[in-house]
């Protein structure tokens, strides 16, 4: 079994920073970092935590960026050619990405701190709003040798109160920042003669957006800023005329040109870089300015009965201004006349904290932290491209399908989500499922998933029709904590938390069939044997029972333990169970004798990480520290575990021996990160939180005191702790997931295969297989590509085998090679377009090694059900697109059946 186990993608959150909690129950904050579109705007970044997402708009996929930032994503940039990404976290902390290869360059520290960045048009720069100041920074180049990635340019300043938006011109030369004391200054990047900072000042709050408008020359001629209370006011540069010079003894022009030519030097104008874009080579928009004045234009308002402007986004092609609220509606405009193209609401008091249009101004980008929910809104077609939106309150347990094609989740809300495991998207949210959150979650089969939640009901829900057939209740209210279905899909069990009974129910008939009694303690977990009856039940009593389900409702055994069990999980033979217990040990039971095989003390590979009030160091304090979720792997030679801590560990059983451990987050933001803290922040009062955001951050979704316009200031807010409710294999066996604060991880192995010299000898070489290829020997090929373990070259061998030499070449592999061609084989159908072929080779496979696949059937588990999913991928897709185009077909049938008879009736009366 290999373990280069890394994240593939996070689940159930889509954008915001889900990590911080208040005393009303919402997401503290509740603010979230901006959006960004590539160039092509087909591919959209938004950032989770301190995690970033690429949703491919597209293909309808998601994957998330191998790289953590240190706190919660403040901002972020994307150069115009798509290669470097500047993210900045809320305590100012800087990373340089390499966008394509998703590998961090640089790492960076501002001194104050940064609400917003931006890569200029041509590249070569970075604006950040540092406090009070902007500053200009050369962005990487390699073609530019240099000690630091990153080299300041200027600093500039002149406004009195922090800068919260910055706004380039179109050939890079000038720049505008808004500020927080509602005006807007503009700056020119190098010194140009004449040319004088100007303020625009017109508003009575302060400026969200601020843009500038171009002529047909794409010459700046005006400008328009938008501030919170919802004015926009334009601004025109006018030509000024030039006065009357008076006769006065001036110093020669050769003087001023020496004069000129020292102040571009030192400024650092002498290495400008000149444009392409201009009218004329040598003048830049800045230069223009020189000449114009600014003078106050208009004002408009955006009335939306008192709710105030958030976020505002502007396409310069389209000429659209999209404006957010925070009573979740917004709006497009058309400028410069501000005429209301559409306006939408995205939900009741959802607060829309980023928006922006892509390059052609037809998708529209909304992000709500405090539902975490992210849209993109066609506005031509009022359609929405994505929509998806995680649990309120968080993420509590989930399930993988039996094909391991779906992911379903239960959350705090009461809410049922389906995830496409490839893709990463939900697609079905039951809305009306539960009225208390859900506590667990399993499949009878892969239509049928069932959900307990401490409602006191158990509903089955169908996955074909998307709706609750059938819920299942108790004769007395309870709150079930745990959740279990029998091999066959139709003894649907569930464990309550008072009183400490078992029940179990008919899924056809939807009958009590019996209460289990025996535990005097909740029954937090139980598990059914894959090979039997045999049900194994987990309660804070300090026991495990065996109960036999066809011979009555008596234990058959009782194992007792030396503390609480928290947790239980049966190996996929039936012969072994292991339980979990508050003091961090693992033990293993043999369910035929009921003997105790051995035990994991697992304290000190899960301890780790102090929390804010802890008194001691995380090595000093593993008390609190246990295992919740155990699951053994598809072979049951491993088992996974996870509990309230930051690591999940993965164990040998038979060797009782850890072999790897994983960190689900390095979140700063979160409680129970750092295994040490800073004595700096230690006061007599217990610790200081350095890491939330400022104060003067303003907070929309606080309950405010009558009178004031600040929040509540006796709220409060704390950290989320780091830790995962549920960890669960794949029944690939090539993937696994873990359920934290943050959402969904999903664990997979790397797509480069490990090489496995077995049998080899010096005469197998890659060029050997081409070789034998070429003189038609295929079934030696085969052989020898798969000793070399080479993905490439097996794909090769297999795409170059004939349609009638399959069967042939599938009889010469031995049954030590059969799982290694079955995982390549499921590994190529996945991005193949040569589906009969493929389909072809699965049905030799099974022909010729059929029965011996189903006498170990353990051993061969894994690499069947990763082709069963990519079989069963690639059916419903041909089912979708053919359900699609039925109707195109039988009129082209038809149409040429007609066209034919046509023919005949021309033909026999020409005749």
């Amino acid at each position: 079994m290999k373990f280069n186990y890394k994240l593939q993608r996070l689940c159930g959150a889509y954008y915001g920073n889900p990590s911080t909690t208040d005393n009303f129950g919402g997401n503290g904050k509740g603010t979230g970092s901006n959006l960004l579109y590539t160039s092509n705007g087909n591919t959209l970044i938004s950032s989770v935590s301190n995690r970033i997402q690429v949703l491919d708009l597209k293909s309808n996929t998601v994957r998330t960026l191998p790289l953590e930032a240190r706190s919660n994503i403040k901002c972020m940039t994307l150069s115009p050619n798509d290669t470097l990404l500047l993210v900045v976290d809320v305590n100012s902390y800087a990373m340089i990405i390499n966008f394509v290869r998703g590998v961090v360059l640089h790492r960076f520290k501002f001194k104050r701190k940064v609400r917003y960045a931006s890569f200029s048009p041509c590249g070569q720069y970075i604006a950040v709003t540092h406090g009070k100041h902007v500053q200009v920074w050369f962005a990487p180049n390699h073609l530019r040798k240099e000690f630091s990635p990153l080299v300041l340019h200027r600093t500039y300043t002149g406004q009195s109160s922090d800068v919260t938006r910055i706004e380039w011109s179109s050939d890079s030369s000038v720049i505008m920042a808004c500020s927080r004391d509602c005006t807007a200054r503009i700056w020119t990047i190098h010194t140009t003669r004449d040319f004088i900072p100007v303020t625009l000042s017109g508003h009575k709050t302060q400026i969200i957006g601020a843009y500038f408008g171009y002529d047909e020359q794409n010459q700046i001629n005006s400008a328009f800023t938008v501030s919170e209370d919802g004015a926009l006011v334009s601004w025109n540069a006018e030509v000024e005329t030039a006065p009357v010079k008076e006769e006065i003894d001036l110093p020669p022009e050769e003087f001023e040109a020496q004069v000129d030519d020292a102040v571009d030097f030192f400024s650092g104008g002498a290495n400008r870089i000149k444009m392409i874009d201009h009218a004329d080579d040598d003048l830049t928009q800045g230069h223009h300015l020189v000449e114009r004045r600014w003078a106050y234009g208009a004002r408009h308002y955006f009335n939306q009965q008192g709710a105030k402007v958030v976020v505002t986004s502007y396409n310069h092609s389209s000429q659209l201004l999209a404006i957010g609220f925070t009573s979740g509606v917004f709006g497009i405009y058309e400028m410069p006349s501000v005429s209301n193209i559409h306006t939408l609401s995205v939900g009741s008091g959802q607060l829309i904290s980023s928006c922006i249009l892509n390059s052609t101004g037809e998708w529209l980008a909304l992000g709500c932290p405090t539902s975490q929910q992210l849209l993109v809104w066609e506005w031509r077609s009022e359609t929405y491209i994505l929509k998806q939106r995680g649990h309120a309150y968080g993420m509590r347990c989930m399930a993988y399908s039996p094909d391991g094609v779906v992911v379903c989740t239960g959350g705090e809300d009461g809410k049922i989500k389906l995830w496409n495991a490839t893709s990463g998207f939900c697609y079905v949210t039951f809305e009306q499922s539960h009225q208390a959150p859900v506590t667990a979650v399993c499949f009878a089969n892969s239509s049928v998933v069932l959900t307990a939640s401490l409602d006191g009901t158990v509903r089955a829900h169908d996955l074909h029709r998307y709706r609750t057939f059938k819920t299942l209740t108790t004769p007395t209210p309870v709150q079930f904590l745990s959740l279990a279905v029998d091999p066959s899909g139709e003894i649907v069990t569930a464990g309550s938390m008072d009183p400490f009974h078992i029940y179990s129910w008919n899924l056809q008939t939807g009958k009590l069939l019996e209460v289990l009694t025996g535990h005097s303690g909740p029954v937090c977990n139980i598990a059914y044997q894959q090979s039997g009856g045999t049900l194994a039940s987990a309660s804070w009593d300090g026991t495990v029972k065996l109960w036999d389900l066809y011979k009555g409702n008596i234990p058959t055994e009782s194992l007792q333990h030396t503390s609480d069990v928290v947790c239980v999980a049966c190996r996929p033979d039936g012969k072994e169970i292991c339980s979990g217990m508050i003091n961090g040990i693992l033990t293993f039971w043999d369910v035929e004798n009921a003997k105790l095989k051995y035990e994991i003390d697992g304290r000190r590979d899960i301890t780790g990480g102090r929390k804010m009030n802890d008194r001691m160091t995380a090595n000093n304090n593993a008390a609190s520290r246990y295992f919740t979720s155990v699951c053994y792997s598809a072979d049951g030679s491993c088992i996974l575990a996870g509990g309230n801590s930051k690591y999940v560990c993965i164990y040998e059983v038979s060797q009782q021996m850890l072999l790897k451990k994983f960190q689900v987050t390095f979140n700063r933001s979160l409680d129970g990160v750092l295994d040490q803290l800073n004595s700096k922040n230690m006061t007599d009062f217990g610790p200081m939180d350095d890491h939330a955001d400022s104060g003067d951050e303003t907070n929309y979704n606080r309950i405010h005191l009558p009178g004031a316009k600040r929040g509540d200031d006796g709220s409060r807010s704390g950290k989320v702790e780091v830790l995962t409710t549920q960890v669960s294999f794949s029944s690939t066996g090539r993937e696994w997931a873990t359920v934290s604060g943050e959402g969904l991880h999903v664990y997979s192995l790397d797509d480069d295969m490990i090489f496995d010299p077995i049998s080899l000898t010096e005469s197998v070489t890659p060029d050997a297989v081409i070789n034998k290829l070429e003189v038609g020997e295929y079934g030696l090929a085969l052989r020898m590509a798969l000793h070399l373990n080479e993905f490439k070259l097996v794909r090769r061998v297999l795409e170059n085998t004939p349609f009638a030499s399959i069967p042939h070449v599938v009889r010469s592999i031995g049954p030590e090679q059969l799982e290694r061609l079955l995982q390549f084989m499921g590994k190529i159908m996945d991005g193949s377009p040569h589906v009969e072929f493929y389909l072809e080779w699965c049905l030799e496979v099974l022909k010729t090694h059929g029965l011996h696949m189903d006498r170990y059937r353990g051993q061969f588990m894994r690499a069947f059900r990763s082709v069963h999913k990519s079989v069963q991928t690639k059916h419903d897709e041909l089912k979708t697109i053919c359900n699609e185009n039925r109707y195109n077909l039988d009129f082209i049938e038809d149409q040429a059946r007609l066209v034919t008879t046509v023919e005949k009736a021309n033909e026999m009366s020409n005749e």
